[in-house]
């Protein structure tokens, strides 16, 4: 029987730096051959190019570490390079390299001498490794977007806006097809323009605005259109603001008269230890002012659709007890002790009178409104809401659509009121404005109606052509 030959352990140990070797020399060609490709992120990834914009770019590689970033913009023809960076091999493997970048550059349509149309950013980076014949590993990232540098097109088509102080105004326009928000501009306030319903081609918008109470006559307004790549068009259109006048009264209150109107709110509204007048102030100056929010907000969402026709009708044999714009001045045992501005019209006849619809639309607010007590909100269409406070009952659900003339409740004493009478206020996109003008045959032709029909007949003609 033959005995099986065991290799002497000191062979293994003559083997051993030669193992070592081939192990290190395999470790050392697969880290300098890795393929591991580098990471990239650009950003913001713009749909559109309108200006220049700050791009941000991230790079990294773990592996062999970063060689080479490039970022370059390219259209029909050779690609313009905005940012190259060459980083520097040190240490082993690179270990001390650069294995992460960040920078920002920008890029400007007009200096680059871009065209209008779609536009690729690019993005490559390779690394050190000694793949693809040395040239490493590389990574790219491309962003399509579209450079429109050209600004909208707005044209006014009506001509004669003559706008009282605290009044409205109505102005028609048309606009290129790329617009995707419209309007006017009273300051910066922004009343936003809506399709007009008899128009085929869609390119004609209307806008109904105000002219706030507070607002200082010489007060700019101009059309505004931006497009879908965000470019402005600003364009001033003829107007005449009219000089109003507003009232001013003296109302002085008693224990008794903040007593009677404080009980009629929940006692938690109030901050503990208050007095009589710090109640009384808090509803008449900061409930007023969250109640006005409230109403602001909810008129910012009008159906496009135009729901009224015709003046608007005033409450049935009622005496006006306050006007729009009336200045009030509160006065406590020969103090004064507020100020604020009344935003409607009061309206008194025999107590419990029906309150009606003052013209056709649906009811978007139907509760309790602080300071107003029960109101009911009308929304017409297009921008345009009618508010009826102090109502001392409801006869209309939110959602409900009512006709002109409808009964959709009656007045009351709810909420800071001293007296069975309806606060009837009108708001353009949420804007108090003097219900009066809303009222009158003569300035609704003048105002609203007639340039709806100069519309038609424009679209008409349109037709034809």
């Amino acid at each position: 029987m033959k005995k099986s030959r065991i290799k002497s352990p000191r062979f293994f140990i003559a083997l051993l730096p030669a193992i070592v070797i081939v192990v290190i020399l395999i470790w050392f060609l697969a880290s300098i051959f890795e393929g591991e490709k580098p990471q990239a992120q650009l950003s913001p990834l713009p749909e559109y190019l309108s200006g220049s914009v700050a791009f941000t770019v991230t790079v990294s590689d773990t592996k062999m570490g970063l060689r080479v970033a490039k970022v370059s913009i390219k259209q029909e023809g050779p690609a313009s390079t905005v940012l190259e960076k060459a980083f520097p091999y040190s240490g082993l493997l690179n270990k001390k390299g650069i294995h992460s970048f960040q920078d920002e550059f920008m890029v400007d349509p007009s200096k680059l001498n871009l065209v209008q149309g779609q536009a690729s950013l690019v993005v490559e980076v390779y690394d050190f490794s000694k793949r693809r014949g040395g040239d490493g590993n590389l990574a790219i990232i491309e962003h399509k977007m579209v450079v429109d540098t050209m600004p909208p097109s707005i044209t006014p088509l009506t001509r004669n806006h003559n706008v009282n102080m605290g009044g409205s105004g109505l102005i028609i326009y048309k606009i290129s097809s790329d617009v995707v928000e419209s309007g006017v501009f009273v300051d910066d306030l922004l009343f936003p323009g809506m399709p007009y319903m008899n128009d085929p081609k869609k390119g004609i918008h209307i806008c109904y605005f105000a002219f706030p109470y507070h607002a200082k006559k010489d007060t700019p307004l101009y059309l505004w259109a931006k497009d879908r790549a965000d470019n402005e068009t600003r364009k001033p259109f003829f107007h005449h603001i009219r000089q109003s006048r507003f009232r001013e009264d003296t109302i002085r209150i008693s224990d008794r008269l903040m007593e009677g109107m404080i009980s009629s709110f929940p006692p938690h509204i109030f901050k503990a230890g208050s007095s009589i007048v710090e109640k009384y102030l808090f509803l008449n100056k900061e409930l007023r002012e969250e109640n006005h929010h409230f109403l602001r907000e909810l008129c910012q969402s009008s159906t496009e659709e135009k729901l009224w026709d015709g003046p608007w009708l005033r409450m049935k044999n009622a005496a006006t007890m306050a006007n729009f714009g009336d200045k009030r001045v509160y006065y406590y045992k020969g103090n004064l002790v507020d100020e604020a501005v009344h935003l409607g019209i009061d309206l008194a006849s025999l107590a419990r009178s029906p309150v009606e619809a003052s013209n056709s639309g649906r009811v978007v607010f139907a509760q309790d409104l602080g300071i107003y007590g029960n109101t009911v909100v009308i929304d017409h269409g297009q921008g345009l809401h009618t508010m009826y406070g102090h109502l001392g009952t409801f006869e209309v659900t939110v959602g409900q659509l009512v006709t002109k003339g409808e009964t959709i409740g009656t007045s009351g004493t709810t909420g800071l009121a001293t007296g069975d009478h309806l606060h009837f206020g009108f708001l353009v996109h949420g804007v108090p404005v003097n219900p009066i003008e809303w009222w009158d045959d003569h300035w609704m032709r003048d105002n609203i109606e007639g340039k709806l029909a100069m519309v038609d007949k424009y679209n008409e003609g349109q037709k034809g052509s």
